[in-house]
């Protein structure tokens, strides 16, 4: 019983640092990726569709994004998409494919992307704390209904707060990190 409670809690916990890792792809760093277009979606034929759908998405060089879509006819829907979404770069249309041009992130905009990043950050540990607390209920709970003794539940609250610490301080390094990879010119 108690396995499988520590089994889920490790579980939900790698959720929620995967999470914050797929959220960190949408933060700019000093190399621009396509990722940073990931939240844009047009209305494509009544559905909100992800701008990867709809044509190509590829970062030609470090400042550079070029959208190729498959037809042609959704070259204003995807300009007026992508400035909406304040990606960082206003979309040129040539009238084959829509190029975003990034200028290289000032120290202030890095700053703020380590902001964001830390926010992030912070997302995941109150999920991780959330996981630690539901687990521990569910432990508190068995010894209520004494199918564990005080002392097993004692020990396991204990383990789940290793677990605890473990992915706490795996999300601090893993934001030292970035940090260092967002700030560094």
């Amino acid at each position: 019983m108690l396995t499988e409670i520590y089994d889920a809690c490790e579980k939900k916990m790698k959720s929620s640092i995967e999470h914050m890792q797929r959220d960190f792809k949408t933060l700019r760093t000093g190399k621009v990726t396509t990722s940073v277009l990931d939240n844009v979606k047009i209305d494509y034929y009544g559905t909100m569709t992800p701008l990867d759908q709809v044509g190509s998405v590829i970062a030609t060089d470090a400042t550079t994004i070029v959208v190729n879509p498959w037809e042609k006819n959704l070259l204003q829907l995807i300009e007026s998409a992508i400035s909406k979404a304040n990606v960082g770069a206003n979309p040129n249309n040539d009238g084959d494919l829509i190029k975003l041009f990034f200028p290289p992130m000032t120290v202030e905009q890095r700053k703020e992307s380590v902001k964001q990043m830390k926010g992030m950050g912070e997302n995941a540990k109150v999920s991780i704390r959330n996981d630690r607390r539901n687990s521990n209920d569910q432990i508190k709970k068995l010894e209520k209904d004494k199918e564990i003794t005080p002392d097993e539940s004692k020990s396991a609250q204990e383990n789940i707060q290793k677990l605890t610490d473990k992915f706490i301080a795996g999300i601090d390094q893993i934001l030292k990190d970035k940090e260092a990879e967002i700030l560094k010119v």
